[in-house]
C-alpha cells in the first residue's frame, strides 16, 4: 500500500512538471538556449486546446499558442528582438530565420503533442519550399479529421504549415494548407 502511494505521488508530480525546450536563434540555429515553461503557463495551453472542438478550431488555437510560447521564451532569451521575416531584425541578438523558427516551432508542437493535448492533428517533420534560389522552411502538422463530417473533406489527412517566421515575436503563427504555402509568399500581415 505504501509503495502504491509513493508511485502515485511520483506520477502526479510528473504529470504537472515544468517543461524545458531548446530554442534556436541567431540564424541557422547558431545559438540555442533552454527555456523553462512553467506548469501554470502550460495549463493555459491545455485549456486553450481543450476549447478546440474541431480541426479548424484546434489550428486557430495553435496559432495563438505558438505565438504566446515565443512570447514567454522572450522572457528568458533574446528572441524577443525577433521581427517577422529576415530584414527587420536590425542585427539584434535573438533574431530568427526560418530554420530557427521551423526547428523551434516543431519542438513546441512536439511538446504539446507529447502531453496528449492535440486531438485533431499530429506533428510532422519541418517542410521546405523552394522557388528559384530561395528556400523557406516551416513546421508542419497533419489534420487527422475531427469526426464531425460524414463526408470526407479536403481537410481530412491534409498537411498544414505552422509558420511563425512571418510575424514578430509573440504574435500568432500563420497556419495554412501546405499546397497554399508552397504557392504563396506568405500571409497578408
Amino acid at each position: 500500500m505504501r509503495a502504491l502511494a509513493i508511485v502515485l505521488c511520483l506520477l502526479s508530480g510528473a504529470a504537472h512538471a515544468d517543461e524545458a525546450i531548446d530554442i534556436c536563434f541567431n540564424y541557422g540555429c547558431a545559438a540555442e538556449e533552454t527555456v523553462i515553461f512553467s506548469e501554470s503557463r502550460l495549463a493555459w495551453v491545455r485549456e486553450m486546446l481543450a476549447a478546440g472542438t474541431s480541426s479548424e478550431r484546434e489550428r486557430e488555437m495553435l496559432a495563438l499558442i505558438v505565438g504566446q510560447l515565443y512570447g514567454w521564451a522572450a522572457e528568458q532569451t533574446p528572441v524577443g528582438n525577433d521581427k517577422g521575416g529576415n530584414f527587420a531584425d536590425g542585427g539584434m541578438p535573438g533574431q530568427m530565420d526560418c530554420i530557427d523558427h521551423s526547428t523551434t516551432t516543431t519542438r513546441l508542437l512536439q511538446m504539446i503533442e507529447d502531453r496528449g493535448w492535440l486531438r485533431f492533428h499530429r506533428v510532422l517533420e519541418p517542410v521546405r519550399r523552394t522557388n528559384l534560389i530561395f528556400q523557406h522552411f516551416s513546421a508542419s502538422i497533419e489534420d487527422l479529421g475531427d469526426g464531425i463530417s460524414v463526408i470526407r473533406t479536403d481537410d481530412v489527412k491534409r498537411t498544414w504549415v505552422v509558420d511563425s517566421w512571418y510575424a514578430d515575436n509573440g504574435k500568432p503563427a500563420w497556419i495554412a494548407p501546405l499546397d497554399k504555402w508552397e504557392r504563396d509568399d506568405g500571409p497578408d500581415l
